[in-house]
This record gives C-alpha cells, sequence and structure tokens, in this order.
C-alpha cells in the first residue's frame, strides 16, 4: 500500500503503467467527452472550483478526471464501492499528480477514511455514484455545506436517497441528477449494464448461457438490459417485478413474468437489479436446484441478502476468482459471486467506454452548470436540461459519423401548428 500523506493513497505505484495504457484505450472509445473536453480547455470554465467526487475509480472515470482539470478544476477523487477499483488506474493517476485514495478490497472503515481524505478539499462541487459522499457531508461535515455550490449524482439508488433526504428536509444543496438524464439512463443502464453484467457472469463462471434459465429481479432500465442481453445469449428469461406497468412491459417483451418464490424453483442464474434489498433472502435459498449462481447488478451489495446466504450455508469455499461456492445442508451447492456486490465492476471492467462517453459527458456539463448557476439554485433534486440531452447525443452522432435527417421548413411549421387536420 503506498501512501503520500495527504497526497494519494493506492494499492501499488508499479501498475500505473498498465493503468496509463487502460486509460488511453477508454480516450480513443470516449469521443463525446474528448471533444467536449477540447471545447472548454481554452476558456476554462471551472477555474477555482474543486471537486470532490466518489465514483468508481475506473479507466472511464479516470478520463472524466482529467476532462474535469482541462475545464480548470482542481479534483479529489476516491472509489463508491469496496470492489470496483482498478488498482491500476487508480495508481496511473496518482503518479500523475492527481489525489486519489483508493484500492479494490477495502474495508468499511477504509471505504469512509478514503471518503473523508477527499473531503480535505473543501469542495464547491460533489460528483457520487451511490450518495456515500452527499450523506456524509451532511452528517459529519456541515461546515462545509457553505462552501458547495451542488453536487452530481450517476445512478439511481443514489438519487433514491437523495428524494428521500430532500423530502425529509435534510437535503441543504442542490444536486443534479445526471442518473435521469435520458442520454444516461437509456443507454448507460440498458446497454452497459446488460452487457458489462455479463461480462462479470461470464468472467467469474465460464458457465454458458444459451439454454439456461436467467432470473432478472427488476424491469427498470438495468433489468431490462440484462433481460435483453440473457435473450441474445439465448437463456430463457424470468422477470420478477412488483410494478405493474413494468411487469407488463416484460411480458409484452416476450419474457415470464411472476414472484420470486415461484423463480427461485426454477432458475440456473439469479441477477438483482432492483435497488431494493433482500430480493432473494433465505426463503428463496431454500428452494433454488444445485448450482444455481448468483449475481448483482444494483448499486449497494443489499440486494442479495449475504448474510443470511452465509447462515444457511454448511460450508463455503472460493472456487475461482470472485465465486464463491456455499454448500446447503443436503448438498446443494449455490454459487454467490462478488461478494453480491455490483457483478459488471467487481468481477469485470464495468460499462465500456463508448457508454460511459454519454454519462461522462453529462457529468461533465452538469459540473460546468453547477459553476455558473449553483449559487441561484435552492437545494433540491434538478434534471439534465432536454438542451443538454440533445447536446450530447448531437456530439455523439457526429463522432461516430452518423447525419440527422433535416425538417424542410413546411414540415416545421405543420409540427408546430394545430390548424391542419382531416
Amino acid at each position: 500500500m503506498v501512501d503520500a500523506g495527504t497526497n494519494y493513497k493506492v494499492n501499488d505505484l508499479k501498475l500505473a503503467r498498465d493503468g496509463k495504457l487502460k486509460i488511453d484505450w477508454a480516450v480513443s472509445r470516449m469521443p463525446t467527452l474528448a471533444r467536449l473536453c477540447k471545447k472548454f480547455s481554452n476558456s476554462k470554465p471551472l477555474k477555482g472550483i474543486k471537486v470532490a467526487g466518489c465514483l468508481h475509480v475506473t479507466k472511464e472515470t479516470a478520463v472524466l478526471v482529467k476532462a474535469l482539470k482541462a475545464a480548470g478544476a482542481e479534483a479529489s477523487w476516491c472509489g463508491c464501492n469496496p470492489l470496483s477499483t482498478q488498482d491500476d488506474v487508480a495508481a496511473a493517476l496518482a503518479t500523475e499528480k492527481f489525489p486519489v485514495y483508493a484500492w479494490r478490497g477495502l474495508s468499511t472503515k477504509d471505504y469512509y477514511w478514503c471518503i473523508d481524505k477527499v473531503l480535505e478539499i473543501e469542495p464547491n462541487v460533489t460528483i457520487d455514484d451511490g450518495a456515500d459522499l452527499v450523506f456524509r457531508i451532511h452528517k459529519d461535515y456541515k461546515h462545509l455545506i457553505p462552501g458547495i455550490l451542488g453536487g452530481c449524482e450517476e445512478t439511481t439508488t443514489g438519487i433514491q436517497r437523495i428524494h428521500a433526504m430532500h423530502k425529509a428536509g435534510k437535503l441543504k444543496y442542490p444536486i443534479i441528477s445526471v442518473s435521469h438524464a435520458e442520454t444516461k439512463w437509456d443507454f448507460d443502464n440498458v446497454f452497459g449494464t446488460g452487457q458489462s453484467s455479463f461480462d462479470g457472469i461470464i468472467r467469474s463462471t465460464n458457465v454458458m448461457i444459451a439454454g439456461k434459465r436467467v432470473v432478472v429481479a427488476g424491469y427498470g432500465r438495468c433489468g431490462t438490459g440484462v433481460a435483453m442481453r440473457a435473450k441474445g445469449f439465448g437463456a430463457s428469461v424470468i422477470v420478477t417485478e412488483p410494478n405493474p406497468v413494468r411487469a407488463l412491459r416484460a411480458v409484452m417483451n416476450g419474457f415470464e413474468v411472476m414472484p420470486m418464490a415461484k423463480a427461485a424453483r426454477l432458475g440456473d442464474i439469479f441477477v438483482t437489479t432492483t435497488g431494493c434489498k433482500n430480493v432473494i433472502d433465505s426463503r428463496h435459498f431454500r428452494l433454488m436446484k444445485d448450482g444455481a449462481i448468483l449475481a448483482n447488478a444494483g448499486h449497494f451489495n443489499a440486494e442479495i441478502n449475504v448474510q443470511e446466504l452465509g447462515r444457511a450455508a454448511s460450508s463455503k469455499r472460493e472456487i475461482r476468482p470472485n465465486n464463491v461456492e456455499y454448500t446447503m445442508p443436503g448438498g446443494r451447492r449455490l454459487y454467490l459471486l462478488a461478494e453480491g456486490r455490483l457483478v459488471n465492476l467487481a468481477a469485470a471492467e464495468g460499462h465500456p467506454s463508448e457508454v460511459m462517453d454519454l454519462s461522462f459527458a453529462n457529468q461533465f456539463l452538469s459540473v460546468i452548470r453547477l459553476a455558473k448557476e449553483g449559487k441561484c439554485m435552492k437545494p433540491g433534486v434538478y434534471e439534465v436540461s432536454r438542451e443538454q440531452d440533445e447536446l450530447v447525443a448531437r456530439t455523439k452522432l457526429e463522432t461516430i459519423g452518423v447525419k440527422l435527417e433535416l425538417l424542410s421548413r413546411e414540415q416545421k411549421e405543420y409540427m408546430e401548428s394545430f390548424s391542419e387536420g382531416t
């Protein structure tokens, strides 16, 4: 472990070369953010702005951190999940003099120590994934709030927490819901989660997906992506979902829908994507077939009740990296991936760079918005503007050589009028 006072704490600086290569690869796959970075590198709209980030330390995040610096910001960073940090990327950032406090395998104590170190920067803007940074500030660092213009939240779980804080009258500065930008949730959540979750599942098991019954808990955008990819691999898909509209959508998309108590008997692979707790619990473990695989793609490790699984098992052993075999009384074996944490980040590399290009372009532009408007924004949750969403989408299309259809003057007038009918 390398610790240079208040500058950084990472696992091993010798990994920096590999991390730099990963970052270079991500840069080549993130042209939207690169174009925006170039646009604002001269005007430096973030000059004098200090950014505290609590977000998975991956190669894509490193590209975002560098873009913020290019726009004039000073940034300090930590990871938002104990198992999601890529140690080589953290080392690369540290060697380039970025304050970074992150390594894979954090204890809970270390996790919050890293958050506390990041807050030493006394930020003007926060970037969060799961709202642990925001909550920590409101609980233990209230003295920093007057200097904070606002924050950005990356994921649905975090936005749920922040909405709850605001409803309770506890939220003291504005938060932009990057999570709900259309160019985030309709792409990152669907295509990113779908692909990267199976990347993690396959790396930690190498099982054949075709012919299996995959149970997807939750049919929001993340669950939609996981179900879509499972179907593409040749699996039969079962969805569990309490929301009637989402459940109906799953039916119309050709999936079986049933309660987890029934699906538990049938599934070969289970993937949770709900943002809720104990979605798979002791009553379900008792019903599962020998060899069932359990994976979580939700932000927190609460969706699979890992403690109850441990209590129910007669023994356990690590059978492969990120794959623990739990033997139940009677001999049935259940396999838990990545300790029940985010399987796509803990057992793989997270979302592909191409889709994080959209999400982090939104983060970048939202930080610039807060630098300009934060003083005039009251505490609350703010959506990304339609103009920003369209700018990100248009820029992405331009970088991949896709041209839009252009409406004629007559067509525009028709679309804006009400006089023409039958």
